[in-house]
C-alpha cells in the first residue's frame, strides 16, 4: 500500500486523508504520543484548524458547536480520556443526534503495564454500544481508508456520533 507520491501508506497519512475526503477540517484533541504524527501532520496542513484541548470533554464540547454551526470537526484521544466521556456523550451529541467523530488511540491491551489502562479499554466497547454509537476497531493498514472513510461518512449521514479505535496492531502501540 502506498501513498499518491508513491511512499509507503501511514495510519496517521490515510486518517488525515479521510479527514480532507469528508471536509472535517476542526481536529481537537488531548496530547497523546501514539496519536503525535497524526497531530503533527494536522498542525502541519494548512486545510486542517488544529489546536489543544485540556479534557476530553472540552474537545468533544467544541466539536459539537462547531457541527451545528456547520463546520465539522473531529476529537482525537487516547483510551483512559475516553473513560471522561460518557456522561458528556450522552447528555450532549447523542441526545441532540450530532455527528462527533473520536479517534482514540488504544491502550490497555497487548501487554499493557498500567491497570487503569486496562479497566477502561474493557469498557469502552460495552459503553460506546450502549449509548448507539458506531465504532470500529482499525488494526490492519489494508482496511484503513475504508473503515475511516465509512465511519466519518456515516455519522455525518446519520447525524451520530462515531468512534474509531485505533489498534496497537496498527499505531505499533505505545513506545
Amino acid at each position: 500500500m502506498t501513498s499518491a507520491e508513491g511512499a509507503p501508506a501511514t495510519w496517521h497519512g490515510i486518517l488525515r486523508q479521510a479527514f480532507k475526503d469528508n471536509d472535517v477540517r476542526l481536529v481537537t484533541y488531548v496530547p497523546d504520543n501514539v496519536l503525535r504524527p497524526l497531530i503533527e501532520g494536522v498542525h502541519a496542513d494548512p486545510f486542517f484548524t488544529a489546536f489543544t484541548c485540556a479534557r476530553e470533554e472540552e474537545a468533544v464540547g467544541i466539536v459539537t458547536g462547531a457541527t451545528m454551526s456547520g463546520m465539522r470537526g473531529v476529537v482525537l484521544m487516547q483510551t483512559s480520556g475516553f473513560a471522561t466521556l460518557p456522561n458528556v456523550l450522552a447528555s450532549l451529541p447523542v441526545a441532540c443526534q450530532v455527528p462527533v467523530v473520536m479517534v482514540v488511540s488504544e491502550r490497555g491491551t497487548l501487554g499493557e503495564f498500567n491497570p487503569g489502562q486496562a479497566i477502561v479499554c474493557r469498557t469502552m466497547r460495552p459503553i460506546l454500544d450502549s449509548m448507539g454509537i458506531e465504532h470500529h476497531t482499525m488494526s490492519r493498514l489494508d482496511e484503513a481508508a475504508f473503515m475511516a472513510d465509512r465511519t466519518i461518512r456515516q455519522a455525518f449521514a446519520t447525524r451520530w456520533p462515531a468512534c474509531l479505535i485505533l489498534s496497537p496492531l496498527l499505531t505499533g502501540g505505545r513506545k
